[in-house]
């Protein structure tokens, strides 16, 4: 476990190599922790990444990739344990119709893979909306922008790092 951010002590993440994602909350000094974990291919969920940190689902956010039809690309950030509403996050956006990029798009649009998507230090800025359950908890883990490492912070350090909107944009798995 390590304590980054504030405190000035240098950050080595995986293979000793830091993330964008890392470099952009020490650039905005960023009090924040970092966990990793071992990385089953065939589990790249979120809630395989909240049971390996030992975090409920709830305060474990992945991140989703979407593109509206009248505002393009967006990143929708939800808990591990929901799902996103589509036409939810469609009326916050004010697109008509919201849907999620294929997968072979995620990469090109944002420079990450599946199961390291973060909006912190995405390769564009795109516009983030994050439910609103992201303000229950003192303590929230998104990915640090590789497999196998989460990134621990405050729900508000999280929000004005990406420059969120928050809104009731996920929904109980069904």
């Amino acid at each position: 476990m390590w304590l980054g951010g504030r405190d000035g002590r240098g950050c080595v993440t995986l293979n000793g190599v830091k993330t964008n994602a890392v470099r952009l909350l020490d650039r905005l000094g960023v009090r924040y922790e970092l966990r990793e974990y071992e990385v089953d291919p065939e589990a790249l969920d979120a809630e395989s990444a909240a049971r390996k940190i030992g975090l409920l689902p709830e305060q474990v956010f992945k991140t989703l990739v979407a593109r509206g039809d009248r505002n393009g690309v967006c990143l929708a950030v939800v808990p591990a344990n929901m799902e996103l509403d589509e036409k939810a996050l469609a009326r916050l956006t004010g697109d008509r119709k919201i849907e999620l990029v294929p997968l072979k798009e995620v990469q090109p649009l944002t420079g990450y893979i599946r199961g390291g998507v973060t909006a912190l230090a995405s390769k564009r800025e795109y516009p983030v909306f994050v439910d609103e359950i992201v303000e229950l908890s003192d303590l929230i883990s998104v990915s640090a922008g590789v497999r196998g490492m989460q990134v621990l912070l405050a729900p508000a350090d999280y929000l004005a790092a990406v420059h969120g909107t928050v809104g009731a944009i996920a929904r109980t798995k069904m």
